[in-house]
C-alpha cells in the first residue's frame, strides 16, 4: 500500500542532480543528496520501532529540517502520516488521537516554547500505543481542517493525489523553476506550505529559502541574503512586510504568491506599490490540493484559472470540483462533519467535492470567489450575505480585520489600530453604507482577533465572545 509514496518520493529526488542546493536554512545550504541520506537514516531509526508499510503516524513537529526528514522517511517506509500542528494544546492532540487511533507518535521537544520560524533541528519523541491500529486506507497523508467554523474534518490524501498536485504546481505558468530560489513562509505542516514548498520545489530543482525569524526585518534580509526568485506566505505574510521602512534591493524577486487564504484587496495593493511585483493567490482546499492559481497577481479580483487538471464547476453558485479518486473524508462518524454543519457525506457526491464557496468564471476561465455559501443568512425575511457586512467594516481606514457571524442577531469583531474606532462609530459607518436590516446588531472592538493554528481567522461565535475581555 505505502509503495506509492516510496516511489514518489524516489522520483522527486532522481528529478535534478544531487548536488543542487534543496534546503536553506541559517546560512546554512542543503543540498538534496544530503536531504536524502539523512531521511534514510532517520527512516532506520523509526524501523526500529517497529514503523513499517501501513503504519498510522502522528507527527508533531514545528517548522523544521526535522520535520522534513520526519515525514519523508515515514513515507519512505509506507506509514501513513497524521500531520497535527505544534501549537495544538495536549488535549487537542489527544482528542484527535482519540479519534484516529494510530499506532504511533512523533513528537518534537523543546526546553521551552516553540519556535514561530523554520528551525534546522528539534529533537524527537517516539511513542507506541497498543490501542492504536494501522492505516485502514491507502491515504498516506492525513491532515486536518482548519476548524475555522466548527470540528474539523479529517481528510486523507492518496499517493496518486500529491503526484497529481505535485505536476500540477509544475505546469502552472511562472511558477518557480530549476536553480531559482524561493522563501517559504507558509507552514510546511498545510498543504501549501508542504506541497508548493517542499514538494514541488523537489520536482523543480528549486532550493527552499527559510528565515531564522519572522519579523518584516528578518523576513526581507533573508531574501536580500540569498537573492530569492520568489515569495510563498499567507496574507499575514504579507501584511507584515508592507509595514516595512525600507524595502532592500531584490533584484531577482519576480513572483510572490499567497495561499491559504483569500488575500485583502488593499494588502495586495500595497505589496505590488512597494515591492514592484504583483501578488499571486493560491486557492485550493486540504481535501483537493490546488483549485485555482495565478502567480502574477494581474488576475485580480479572480484567483486565477483553474490548474492544469483540475476539473471545476459552479453549480447553483457554488464552486464544486472533480474527485474521482472517492471521499477523501475518514472517520466520518466523529469529526467527519463538515464546519458548516454539513455532514462530510454532503460534501462529496458522487465524484465531486461542494467547496461551500460561491463562485463564478469569466470568459477566461478565471474564478473569483464570492464568499462563501454559508456565510448567507436571513433577518426578517430578507437575505443577507455576512461577506458584504465584512467587506463594508474593512474599509474604515483603522480597521485591521473583521469577523462577522450570525446568532441570534448580526455580530460583528473587529481588530483596529491603537487609536481605531469605538463601537458606536462602526455601528455609524455601517448605517451609512448599509440597508438597516444588514446592520450589526452587535460591534466589539478587539485589539486582535483569534486565529486557527495556520493563522486563519476564526468564526465560531463561542470563541469569538470568549475573546472580548472582560469588563474593568
Amino acid at each position: 500500500m505505502g509503495g506509492g509514496m516510496r516511489a514518489l518520493l524516489d522520483e522527486l529526488f532522481e528529478a535534478h542532480p544531487g548536488g543542487l542546493p534543496y534546503l536553506v536554512h541559517d546560512e546554512r545550504v542543503v543540498d538534496r543528496d544530503e536531504v536524502r541520506a539523512s531521511v534514510a537514516a532517520e527512516a532506520k531509526v523509526f524501523g526500529g520501532f517497529g514503523i513499517g508499510d501501513g503504519s498510522a503516524v502522528l507527527v508533531q513537529v514545528p517548522s523544521s529540517r526535522t520535520q522534513v526528514e520526519v515525514v519523508f522517511a515515514l513515507w519512505s517506509l509506507g506509514a501513513q502520516v497524521m500531520l497535527v500542528d505544534h501549537r495544538l494544546a495536549p488535549a487537542e492532540v489527544e482528542a484527535l488521537r482519540g479519534l484516529c487511533r494510530p499506532e504511533f507518535t512523533v513528537r518534537a521537544t523543546a526546553g521551552g516554547r516553540f519556535a514561530m520560524a523554520f528551525q534546522p533541528t528539534y529533537e524527537l519523541v517516539t511513542k507506541h500505543h497498543r490501542d492504536g491500529e494501522r492505516a485502514a486506507t491507502d491515504h498516506r497523508l492525513v491532515q486536518f481542517s482548519s476548524g475555522s467554523t466548527g470540528l474539523p474534518k479529517v481528510i486523507g490524501r492518496t499517493p496518486g493525489s500529491l503526484a497529481a498536485e505535485v505536476e500540477r504546481f509544475t505546469r502552472i505558468d511562472r511558477m518557480p523553476t530549476a536553480g531559482e530560489r524561493v522563501l517559504l513562509l507558509s507552514s510546511t505542516a498545510h498543504s501549501f506550505g508542504l506541497v508548493a514548498g517542499l514538494l514541488h520545489s523537489l520536482a523543480a530543482g528549486v532550493a527552499a529559502v527559510f528565515t531564522p525569524r519572522l519579523s518584516a526585518k528578518d523576513v526581507l534580509a533573508t531574501a536580500e541574503r540569498h537573492d530569492v526568485h520568489a515569495i510563498f506566505g499567507t496574507p499575514f505574510h504579507y501584511e507584515l512586510l508592507t509595514t516595512t521602512r525600507s524595502v532592500p534591493v531584490l533584484p531577482s524577486l519576480r513572483a510572490a504568491v499567497s495561499g491559504g487564504e483569500l488575500m485583502p484587496a488593499g494588502v495586495a495593493e500595497a505589496f505590488r506599490e512597494r515591492f514592484g511585483v504583483g501578488l499571486g493567490e493560491s486557492y485550493g482546499t486540504t481535501e483537493t490540493g490546488v483549485i485555482a492559481m495565478d502567480v502574477s497577481g494581474d488576475l485580480r479580483p479572480a484567483v486565477g484559472r483553474a490548474a492544469p487538471g483540475v476539473v471545476l464547476r459552479v453549480a447553483d453558485g457554488e464552486l464544486e470540483v472533480e474527485l474521482p479518486e472517492g471521499t477523501p473524508y475518514l472517520f466520518e462518524s466523529g469529526s467527519g462533519a463538515a464546519a458548516s454543519g454539513h455532514p462530510a457525506t454532503e460534501r462529496y457526491v458522487d465524484g465531486w467535492l461542494r467547496t461551500h464557496d460561491r463562485a463564478s468564471q469569466d470568459e477566461r476561465g478565471a474564478v473569483r470567489l464570492l464568499g462563501r455559501s454559508d456565510s448567507l443568512v436571513v433577518i426578517g425575511g430578507l437575505k443577507v450575505d455576512l461577506v458584504e457586512v465584512e467587506s463594508v467594516l474593512r474599509q474604515h481606514p483603522r480597521v485591521t480585520d473583521v469577523v462577522v457571524v450570525h446568532a441570534e442577531s448580526i455580530e460583528a469583531y473587529v481588530s483596529a489600530e491603537d487609536d481605531g474606532p469605538g463601537a458606536g462609530e462602526l455601528v455609524g459607518w455601517c448605517r451609512d453604507r448599509l440597508a438597516a436590516y444588514k446592520v450589526p446588531r452587535l460591534v466589539r472592538v478587539l485589539p486582535s482577533l483569534p486565529r486557527t493554528p495556520n493563522g486563519k481567522l476564526i468564526r465560531r461565535t463561542q470563541t469569538l465572545r470568549a475573546a472580548v475581555p472582560e469588563p474593568s
